[in-house]
């Protein structure tokens, strides 16, 4: 193999598995020794996401982080990327798919790939890039000590989420009606939605939570504010945030979500932690389940004065980054 070995393991998945496993620097996430000897195997990473959302970045921070390692595609590692294109039921089959095809590794981004991989293997690792409150639905038992076969990188999306409602009344002081929009196939639209409601009743603000399953419940949802219109929406990230983006845009709501990336779209507002830290982080993920530690308030300024608000002196001064 070219390129530095990465030294250690995982204890855990050393007594599951009857190969050895390591994948980079002195903590990492399920390799086989296997790539160590004469006639080494190539290590393969399944990867697994949902498809509504462009992964583009998460799949660029996720190779470089492989590659900060030593390991570059062709040379001495494989992928097997699956995307579901959007569509949540399809998951179960790539999964499994992936296990058949014996990969050494599954990488998941978002609660529905993990939930969907830990379902069709308890013996291949599975590594979070990404997921929004592990303990609470079911992947492992505690950060520190997962069990299991699943490990990586614990969002604290819900929390943000749950900020978001204060942020919003710190833009809008009028506002105090907000919906938030749910993604009801996900697992995480539970945590979701009770952060916000934490928020809202901190605030003072009533919540509408509404429960998406497809897309045409996703179209009607916007349609209904035609008729109902709130003050703001918040939208769950595993929903399409750009076509929410445009479709708030369309009816002159400001809309907020958690990921970068919707600010970058036409959001109003986005609230996250740095997500390239995080799908970084996950090449090297270690048996204690990380969270970030590092986030970002963007405030798309062009959207803000196509919607008519005057965006408080005090709010853009806390912005981490402003769009023109």
């Amino acid at each position: 193999m070219n390129g530095p070995q990465p030294e250690g393991h995982l204890a855990s998945y050393i007594q599951r598995r009857k190969f050895l496993a390591t994948l980079g620097g002195s903590a990492a996430a399920a390799w086989p020794l296997a790539a160590r000897a004469q006639q080494p195997k190539v290590p393969t990473i399944g990867a697994l996401v949902i498809g509504n959302i462009s992964p583009e970045e998460f799949w660029r921070e996720f190779r470089q982080g492989l590659r900060d390692l030593g390991y570059i595609e062709g040379q001495n590692i494989r992928f097997e990327f699956r995307s579901a294109e959007g569509q949540i039921n399809r998951l179960p089959e790539l999964a499994a798919e992936l296990v058949r095809l014996k990969v050494d590794v599954i990488v998941t981004w978002f609660t529905p790939t993990a939930v969907a991989a830990k379902q069709a293997t308890r013996e291949i690792p599975i590594v979070m890039a990404e997921t929004g409150d592990p303990i609470g639905t079911g992947l492992i038992m505690s950060l520190p000590r997962p069990g299991g076969n699943v490990t990586g990188i614990a969002s604290v999306a819900a929390e943000l989420a749950g900020k978001s409602v204060q942020l919003i009344r710190d833009m809008l002081p009028s506002a105090r009606r907000v919906s938030a929009l749910a993604n009801a196939t996900d697992p995480f639209s539970k945590p979701f939605l009770e952060q916000i409601q934490l928020g809202g009743a901190a605030t003072g603000t009533a919540i509408n939570p509404i429960r998406i399953n497809n897309n045409e419940e996703f179209e009607s949802a916007f349609a209904a504010m035609e008729r109902d219109r709130p003050d703001a929406i918040i939208v769950q990230p595993s929903l399409p945030t750009k076509r929410a983006a445009e479709l708030a845009l369309q009816r002159r709501v400001p809309a907020v979500s958690v990921p970068r990336w919707f600010a970058d779209q036409g959001g109003l507002m986005s609230y996250s932690a740095i997500y390239a830290d995080l799908f970084r982080k996950a090449a090297v993920a270690d048996l204690p389940v990380e969270q970030p530690t590092r986030f970002q308030l963007v405030i798309n300024m062009k959207t803000a004065k196509a919607l008519g608000i005057t965006v408080p002196a005090t709010l853009l001064a806390r912005a981490d980054e402003v769009i023109e």
